[in-house]
């Protein structure tokens, strides 16, 4: 009966093997008996099973059938493929609970390992037909013999692995997993897949927990847990006992992601607020199409490793924000669409203030949208081509490229006699709660402020972000405002919107 259930569940894990019924003689019996000092009732052996396999990868896979088919015995399991008996004999030898829960040996060797158990030693080189690698093993045996005197040392550097570069361990479902001697259960778990090593978080041997750390054994059965939480991951101090290259570069290009996920947030929060600053009201789509176009010119793959980049310090925000500005702006000479600003219309012009353009009158001025300069700034001019002298401010970024066209600045300013009323976007960034709406308008009354049209809106972070265009009657007033509004409670900024 174990024969035909063995013979089925090699059959059913793919495993090649002849298997054929050991019975124990009266006469083996009573020897051991005898040997032993064992009653009858303790000698475990009375039946046993045999299976020959092609190679030793699948002796490791049949011991894992075996234990998953029926509960082997503690402390009957004995590896003598790792570590040959002294007269070289191999095998797997476990017990298990086999048919109607009677104890069942089984053995479990090559063919080649049978034919030197069944005609000894000397008949191995006809099998091998005096394989190099074996006389050269022999050699081996030759040089210890001559070399210790000592039986007992003699012994322990007999106890060398044929196989030691490899562990075999087998899956509680008797999948084979080949390792290098040293591996441990980590190893073992990313040896299964990727994933089973980043979730893993507990392992059994034999049945038994043991640490992670734990260096396996040919024929040890390893069974890892795994965590589903979605915080799973590997921890640093594995790599202080992993082997396995797998094993090692899985580890670390988890934690080279987690580093570059931080630095990615990280860059992308600090190039948010660098443009922010620069108030030019972009769409989100406009603003990435020209973040894509700053990552070619900067030679990143995509605005991702732009951010990466920016977070690792390896480039400046303000130099992402200045080129992505060059990107936005149109040129001076060309009316410029201004398609890539978001709805909020630019400040409504006011009856005053009035520009003085040195040396000229009667001329025609505009405000340059890039900058929307106020009264209280310094100011530039530049002449365009039919439509008057543009007025910058003297901090705008344009001016660097228009200066290079030093024949056509000219020297403008505020007439002080006739600076009126004037209206502007300003920005508020505060952490979003009740009332934050109500209290920042309230400011804004208070100093007199006319309000013409307001946006609001809060992210993921709980940040709110409000927009309001405001008049103010002179350049203190707006100096006021702003400061009066960072002492609101949960505002951490207000400034005023370059559009």
């Amino acid at each position: 009966q174990a024969v035909a259930i063995t013979g089925e569940l090699m059959d059913g894990a793919g495993i090649k093997a002849d298997i054929s019924g050991r019975p124990k003689h009266n006469y083996s019996i009573y020897r051991k008996m005898v040997n032993s000092g064992q009653p009858f009732e303790q000698i475990h052996d009375l039946i046993g099973i045999r299976i020959l396999t092609d190679d030793v990868k699948d002796c490791y896979a049949a011991l894992g059938v075996i234990h998953s088919r029926w509960a082997p015995v503690h402390g009957r399991f004995k590896d003598y493929i790792a570590t040959p008996k002294f007269n070289l004999y191999q095998s797997l030898h476990t017990t298990v609970l086999g048919p109607n829960g009677k104890p069942l040996e089984v053995q479990i060797r090559t063919h080649e390992m049978h034919h030197r158990a069944e005609y000894g030693i000397a008949s191995h080189w006809r099998y091998k037909e005096g394989a190099p690698e074996d006389l050269e093993w022999m050699s081996d045996i030759r040089f210890l013999q001559d070399t210790y005197e000592n039986p007992a040392d003699f012994l322990a550097g007999l106890k060398l692995d044929l196989y030691r570069d490899e562990v075999f361990a087998v899956t509680p479902k008797g999948r084979v997993i080949t390792l290098p001697k040293g591996a441990t259960t980590v190893d073992f778990a990313y040896a299964i897949h990727s994933e089973v090593g980043n979730r893993t978080n507990g392992a059994r041997v034999n049945g038994r927990l043991v640490p992670l750390s734990t260096e396996l054994k040919s024929g040890d059965i390893v069974e890892i847990t795994t965590s589903n939480s979605a915080d799973a991951a590997p921890s640093r101090d594995w790599l202080q006992f992993t082997v396995t290259n797998r094993a090692i570069s899985k580890i670390r290009q988890h934690f080279n992601r987690e580093r570059r996920d931080e630095a990615q947030s990280n860059g992308k929060e600090t190039v948010m607020k660098a443009i922010a600053k620069l108030g030019l009201g972009l769409t989100s789509a406009a603003r990435d199409k020209a973040l894509a176009a700053v990552a070619e010119d900067l030679s990143y793959a995509d605005i991702d490793m732009l951010f990466v980049a920016v977070g690792e310090g390896n480039v400046a925000a303000s130099t992402v924000a200045n080129r992505l500005l060059r990107q936005v702006e149109p040129a001076e000479d060309d009316d410029g669409g201004g398609n890539l600003l978001d709805p909020i219309r630019p400040a409504r012009p006011q009856p005053g203030p009035s520009i003085i353009v040195e040396g000229a009158t009667d001329v025609m001025v505009r405000i340059a949208k890039c900058c929307a300069p106020v009264p209280g700034d310094e100011i530039e001019g530049f002449v365009t081509v039919g439509r008057g002298v543009s007025v910058h401010r003297s901090d705008c970024t344009n001016l660097n490229s228009l200066n290079e066209r030093s024949d056509r600045m000219i020297d403008v300013s505020w007439a002080a006699d006739r600076i009126g009323s004037f209206a502007v976007w300003i920005q508020v960034e505060a952490l979003d709660r009740p009332w934050l709406l109500r209290d920042v308008t309230e400011v804004l009354s208070q100093l007199d402020a006319n309000i013409y049209a307001s946006s609001s809106g809060t992210n993921a972070e709980r940040v709110a972000v409000l927009r309001y265009e405001v008049q103010f009657s002179d350049p203190g007033q707006l100096e006021r405002a702003l400061k009066a509004l960072r002492g609101v409670d949960g505002v951490f900024e207000a400034y005023r919107l370059r559009t």
